[in-house]
């Protein structure tokens, strides 16, 4: 399982989840912080990423195309990094399940 992790989230997050074993990059690492939204979700779908964001927008965007990315969704409000380390030490191994099992979103709150 991959994770491509959007730009209003942290790039510890993507170090944090390769620590955790699974492949992640944040879209700074891979040239993509200035990309669209559909550019971005054509990437992560092309090359098997699971999309992990806070905006809500990808879901929209994702309901009207084929071949879309799996979608984490974020709803955290503003929080510190290690703050949002912690939810998501807590809930990687739901979450994992929850994508493993086919669901197209998982909500983090």
């Amino acid at each position: 399982m991959k994770f491509l992790i959007d730009n209003q989230l942290p790039p510890k997050l993507a170090q944090w989840i390769t620590a955790q074993g699974y492949d992640s990059a944040h879209l700074q690492d891979i040239g993509l912080a200035a990309a669209s939204d559909i550019e971005i979700l054509e990437f992560a779908a092309a090359n098997r990423y699971v999309l992990v964001s806070k905006d809500e927008d990808f879901l929209h965007l994702s309901l009207a195309r084929r071949g879309r990315p799996q979608i984490v969704w974020v709803r955290l409000g503003n929080c510190r990094t290690i703050n949002l380390l912690s939810v998501f030490g807590r809930s990687m191994p739901l979450l994992v399940a929850s994508l493993e099992s086919g669901q197209d979103l998982v909500e983090l709150r």
